[in-house]
């Protein structure tokens, strides 16, 4: 028997409860909120005690007392930029992610593991939250004046997958270099050099390969050209960048088994599209490379699309002779926060103290550009 540890992600509609005894999931569920029921709050921060409370209702069918668990493991928005890692979840994170400006239920994360932690005497944590940005200063320049790269990746499966390839190659996350590539709803790859993100695309603000539902790269004066246009609204622009692009908007549909069903009848369109993010996947991952010269231990290819041997073949077809190509399909968040709270129980990964110091403050040197976001 290990720690029992109780892992939670609240969503828009649903909160996912997970509790673990040790690495192996007692359960898994998705508890799914009405519209009807969700209507009745005016903000994400009223949803606390309603959440709270379908929670303990889902434990309580599956026979878990709340006192039964050693630790609480969560998604936690809104902390803002920190260094990747373990964070003790206490009342400073709480009044911070609760007065970020956030109208997303990701907020109550944090609120709702203390509320837990403090009812029974057990740890709170926040595993590799959503907002760790450890890029390196010369990865963060762009050439449009006061425009500067920041990090929005999918964070925790990213090194929860890099930490199993590490593993599986005999070595520490921190020991070795990794670059791993997720591709599900977004797509997001990353460079890992001794247990930091130094390098990623912005899934948030359209950087990178085209995803199933995102734009990714693209040439930046047509898509002004299209700005500026009749009828043109910021709206409708966000949206292709962030819901209605890449396979959605080429193909009509952002689901890889349906695209897979119509290349296998022979649609040459389908196939052309499909590989192309296959394809531009490969080119970031080989152009990561060239952040640790060359030095990489694994490649990693991880979330939903990776369940799928076409696009795996095209990848590592391409970027195998760089480093063993690992795949993890799916995703792992669950297990990510429950292996988080039993290195911090066993005391093999610190506990930091958040303080709400942002890990990136903007350029300070002589002569640099004020960040336009700042």
């Amino acid at each position: 028997m290990g720690y029992k540890i109780l892992t939670l992600s609240p969503g828009s509609t649903s909160t996912k409860v997970a509790v673990f005894d040790g690495t192996e999931a007692l359960f898994r569920l998705n508890v799914t909120h009405p519209a009807e029921e969700l209507a009745r709050f005016d903000s994400a921060q009223d949803q606390f005690d309603y959440r709270r409370q379908t929670i303990l209702d889902a434990l309580s069918e599956q026979g878990i007392k709340l006192e039964d668990i050693d630790a609480f493991s969560g998604y936690c928005g809104a902390m803002g930029p920190t260094v990747g890692g373990i964070f003790a979840i206490d009342d400073t994170v709480c009044e911070h992610v609760m007065n970020a400006g956030v109208n997303h239920p990701a907020i109550l994360g944090a609120p709702l593991l203390h509320a837990f932690a403090q009812a029974t005497g057990k740890p709170a944590y926040a595993v590799n939250q959503p907002d760790t940005d450890e890029l390196a200063d010369v990865a963060r320049i762009t050439g449009w004046p006061g425009v500067y790269r920041k990090s929005h990746v999918h964070c925790l499966n990213q090194k929860e997958c890099a930490i199993r390839c590490a593993a599986e190659l005999g070595m520490s996350y921190e020991e070795g270099n990794f670059i791993v590539a997720h591709v599900g709803g977004g797509l997001s790859v990353a460079c890992h050099e001794h247990g930091r993100m130094v390098d990623t695309n912005d899934v948030l603000e359209g950087a990178g390969p085209f995803a199933p539902n995102r734009s990714g790269d693209v040439p930046a004066k047509p898509v002004v050209k299209m700005a500026f246009s009749e009828g043109a609204s910021k709206k409708q622009m966000d949206g292709v960048v962030g819901k209605t692009g890449g396979l959605l908007g080429l193909l009509g549909t952002d689901d890889a088994r349906q695209i897979i069903e119509r290349i296998e009848n022979g649609d040459e369109w389908a196939a052309t599209v499909y590989d192309a993010m296959a394809y531009q996947v490969a080119k970031y991952v080989a152009g990561f490379a060239a952040v640790v010269c060359g030095k990489v231990d694994g490649i990693v290819l991880t979330g939903g699309v990776s369940h799928d041997p076409r696009f795996v073949s095209y990848v590592t077809e391409r970027v195998g002779w760089i480093a063993p190509v690992k795949v993890y399909a799916g995703d792992f968040e669950m297990d990510a926060l429950a292996a988080g709270a039993i290195r911090a129980l066993d005391g093999k990964e610190s506990v930091m103290t958040y303080t709400g110091e942002p890990s990136w403050k903007g350029f300070t040197c002589e002569g640099a550009l004020p960040d336009v976001e700042g």
